[in-house]
């Protein structure tokens, strides 16, 4: 890698951003030096469920899905308990988790480990400079509330005032190990599902994207880890759709709507817990794109052309460049007998994915784009012959 290349990278890095957390991490060392003791302990694991729960019920199903009804005040109680995470503010968590939404798992998605590599997604996004600013376009409904401005103003405020108070019930080890160690704990048990949940578990649900479900990441995250029933369904409370599947989250959203504190729980339709659902188109394309992308256009470009005598290959040209910028249209007037068939795509698409009444619609677009991509690549391998 050159100087350039390396100086590059760093510029892309905001540094404010990223030394505290370096620094949280380093300081849970200090524990050497505190001790641990059991007041300390009990805070620490306290304030670590209290706080995924406020991330899982607040920032997420709340503040970015809206998956259910609260009063003003309970929703500042959950957005500040959550920014106590550190985890950047209420606002620009839930910006970035619609975005994410809307493109997971494509080239724009913020932390895809399919195109960022796991470390980036799990990580290195948070720091990255092009995501530092908040797109309060996203969450103009949140951004209307001056209590919740008033937080994304000053971020670090309700996780500084949290260190405080563990500092004065605990001493040293109430802020290192309370504090700290259930904050960077916190910060990895969510973080998990934007890696560990696009590449490890089952896809119950085709989503057209690489969301899993991670019995493991559900007991750690109280819930979050039914990743792809999330993506099946994002404005569910629920995560957690079969009696089984283990939602903390859920029950104490659940409980506190009998108390009047929550309502309006929005649930799943039956027809898409049990996976007997239409796909929409989106993600009905995305699906077709990741089918089509198991094939080589190029390969089976030069498998056509490879065939074919000269007047055949002046026909295919003359047909393509008649067709211009639709030279899809001219393939099924050639011999194309190195496309892979229809059947064999279908075939491809039932061992890659679920069960879903939408899979010959993904098998129809998949083969349109199987052949739009291997007659673009025929139409620059005969213009470059």
């Amino acid at each position: 890698m050159s100087k350039l290349d390396v100086d590059e990278q760093h510029d892309d890095i905001v540094y404010p951003s990223a030394l505290p957390f370096a620094l949280i991490h380093l300081g849970c060392a200090a524990a050497f030096w505190s001790g641990i003791t059991w007041q300390a302990a009990v805070i620490g694991i306290a304030i670590y469920w209290l706080r995924m729960f406020a991330i899982g019920a607040g920032y997420h199903r709340y503040l970015s899905h809206r998956s259910y009804s609260t009063s003003r005040l309970f929703q500042f109680i959950l957005a500040a308990l959550a920014q106590s995470s550190a985890q950047k503010s209420v606002l620009w968590w839930a910006a970035k988790h619609r975005h994410h939404h809307l493109h997971s798992d494509t080239d724009r998605d913020v932390h895809s480990p399919r195109h960022k590599g796991f470390v980036y997604s799990h990580v290195g996004w948070i720091f990255a400079r092009q995501h530092d600013a908040t797109d309060l376009v996203k969450v103009a409904d949140l951004a209307s509330f001056p209590e919740l401005r008033w937080l994304h103003k000053f971020e670090v405020l309700p996780a500084i005032a949290l260190a405080a108070c563990c500092f004065l019930v605990a001493g040293w080890s109430g802020l290192v190990v309370g504090f700290l160690w259930s904050t960077v704990l916190l910060y990895h048990a969510t973080f998990c599902i934007n890696s560990l949940a696009h590449v490890h578990g089952r896809k119950r649900y085709v989503t057209g994207d690489d969301s899993r479900n991670n019995w493991l990441l559900a007991l750690l995250t109280m819930g979050e880890g039914w990743h792809n029933n999330h993506h099946a369904y994002q404005s569910s409370v629920r995560q957690g759709f079969r009696w089984w599947e283990v939602d903390m989250t859920f029950y104490i959203l659940k409980a506190l709507s009998l108390l009047g504190i929550v309502w309006d729980l929005k649930a799943p339709p039956e027809q898409v817990r049990r996976n007997q659902h239409r796909l929409g188109a989106r993600v009905i394309n995305r699906a077709a794109e990741q089918l089509a992308n198991r094939f080589n256009p190029e390969r089976i470009a030069l498998a056509i052309t490879s065939a074919m005598h000269s007047s055949e290959l002046s026909a295919l040209r003359e047909a393509i460049n008649e067709a211009k910028c639709h030279a899809v249209d001219a393939l099924p007037a050639v011999h194309l007998n190195r496309m892979p068939t229809r059947n064999e795509l279908l075939g491809r698409a039932q061992a890659m994915f679920a069960r879903t009444r939408s899979l010959d619609e993904i098998v129809d677009r998949a083969y349109h784009v199987l052949l739009e991509s291997v007659a673009a690549s025929l139409r620059l391998r005969l213009q470059a012959s």
